[in-house]
């Protein structure tokens, strides 16, 4: 069976608390993992994964991605990648928005950065992303 994967989309916010209270109402559903500076929503209409902070740079968007479900994704799309000849960063086993994570970075045409990760564990620490 072909695993499902997730898109992800991280926004910086000034506010989180009004923050969460319009992505709450936004979306009809409540977050998944609130912090004092992090809030999430893991939602499957739409499938995505849709995070804000107000710890980690700038307000507006601060990345997009997409979440993984097992190594082998993570490997053919850093591969694939790789292949087209785009300047990639990988970091493993790293802390990031609140889980452990395995990641290759990626910047499009336009500079907007993308992430493709695999999430293996939660943490108690923030670890913004880079």
């Amino acid at each position: 069976m072909k695993a499902t994967k997730r898109m992800h989309i991280s926004l910086g916010v000034e506010n989180l608390d009004a923050s969460i209270r319009f992505y709450t109402a936004f979306f009809g559903a409540s977050p998944t993992a609130v912090k004092d500076d992090y809030a999430k929503w893991m939602l499957d209409d739409p499938r995505v994964n849709f995070s804000i902070s107000s710890c980690c740079g700038a307000p507006g968007l601060s990345h997009l991605g997409v979440q993984v479900e097992n190594g082998e994704e993570l490997s053919d799309i850093s591969a694939r990648l790789r292949d087209a000849g785009l300047e990639t960063s990988d970091q493993r086993d790293v802390t990031c928005c609140y889980a452990r994570q395995d990641k290759t970075w990626v910047s499009d045409p336009q500079g907007v950065r993308w992430e493709t990760f695999l999430t293996h564990g939660q943490s108690a620490q923030t670890g913004c992303c880079a």
